[in-house]
């Protein structure tokens, strides 16, 4: 699958790269579904300047809505104009490049002190530089009140998405299950219908509604990068594991994010890395989402390369017959007629070892049915 991220560039810049695709693709004879995802409510951080911003560890500075002032080490101005209504005195913010990984000196850590009017003030907790246009700020376990389909996410799907006939639109900062009805009913409004929606769960109110996320979604996308800084570093493989656990149980695919970001810099992963990538499989995770990596990353083609490696390896061990018996006893009995069939063709296809099982199907009911039960070959 390719991810197109419109928090990066525009249309222009992603039909160039997708028309390269195709052509690619086409090369190779492999097919390669198309996944558009949105921008939904994220606090851009603007450097009009472009010039490079120091802040200091100990200072303090000012968050402000006002886009007209100068950025400085004093005064960072953002694209949200009620940050000062939704944060109080204790509360943490985080800056950082487009997909950050949390460990580069752009990333900078800051505490609300007081509030004036529209405007936040900041301890600075550590010592960064800022380069560059654009910067995500990124409030703990805070409500953000834009809307997660914005009106820019909207025209982006009608236009770029509609023309190119996306194969899946991954909704960032999912926060309900409503969020999902309104992007369903926006897509069925422009003969979107069959398009597939991965819910991005990105933050703890995401976390909160889970479980009413992942009955409307066709599947979920679990965005560690940002729950690493939603939430304590001790919660975040519960997240992660609770959640695989749910969507296999489910019968959904789950993808996870930011697995080898030291791959950014270097030809190898760490080997905590590697582990956690393998572990992940394990788990029961059906994809691996890079975006770093190969968006300013050094070495794209080989973490690509590297993390299908480790995957391959993990599937070659992966517990079949433990995953079996645990969705039987989740599905119970009696079974509908789709998942006896579908449960009787996997623990068939199993015993002989078949390379593929080929499912005729109107609804897609008796596919999803079979994919529940995991099979491997």
């Amino acid at each position: 699958v390719a991810r197109f991220d419109f928090s990066w560039k525009d249309a222009t810049y992603h039909q160039e790269t997708l028309d390269n695709l195709r052509k690619a693709a086409q090369n190779v004879k492999k097919l390669c579904p198309i996944m558009l995802d949105t921008v939904g409510p994220e606090i851009q951080v603007h450097n009009s300047t472009g010039g490079a911003i120091e802040l200091i560890g100990g200072n303090h500075v000012t968050i402000t809505p006002d886009l007209s002032k100068a950025p400085s080490a004093d005064i960072l101005p953002i694209k949200f104009g009620d940050l000062a209504k939704v944060v109080k005195k204790g509360d943490t913010l985080f800056i950082g490049q487009y997909l950050f990984t949390g460990s580069e000196t752009t990333s900078l850590w800051l505490e609300v002190t007081e509030t004036s009017g529209a405007e936040v003030i900041c301890y600075v907790k550590n010592t960064a530089t800022l380069s560059g246009p654009i910067f995500t700020l990124h409030v703990s376990q805070v409500h953000i009140s834009m809307p997660t389909l914005s009106e820019y996410d909207k025209q982006v799907i009608s236009t770029w998405g509609l023309q190119n006939s996306v194969d899946i639109i991954s909704l960032s900062h999912t926060r309900s299950s409503e969020d999902v009805r309104e992007l369903r009913a926006f897509l069925k409004s422009h003969d979107l219908q069959d398009t597939q929606i991965y819910a991005k769960v990105e933050n703890a109110e995401g976390l909160e509604h889970f479980d009413e996320i992942l009955q409307e979604a066709d599947g979920i996308i679990i965005s560690r990068g940002d729950l690493g800084i939603d939430l304590p570093p001790e919660r975040v493989f519960m997240s992660q594991k609770t959640g695989i656990h749910k969507c296999n149980m489910a019968g959904k695919s789950v993808i996870i994010t930011r697995v080898v970001d030291s791959m950014i810099d270097n030809l190898r992963p760490t080997r905590a890395e590697a582990t956690d990538v393998a572990n992940a499989v394990l788990d029961g995770t059906d994809g691996i989402l890079l975006g770093a990596e190969t968006l300013r990353g050094q070495y794209p083609v080989d973490a690509v390369r590297t993390v299908g490696r480790i995957c391959a390896e993990a599937e070659t061990v992966y517990n079949q017959s433990l995953h079996f018996k645990k969705v039987a006893r989740h599905v119970g009995e009696p079974m509908a007629h789709e998942e006896s069939v579908a449960s009787s063709a996997v623990r068939s296809a199993m015993k002989v070892k078949a390379a593929a099982i080929v499912v005729f199907t109107f609804s897609g009911r008796a596919a999803r049915c079979s994919i529940l039960h995991k099979i491997s070959t």
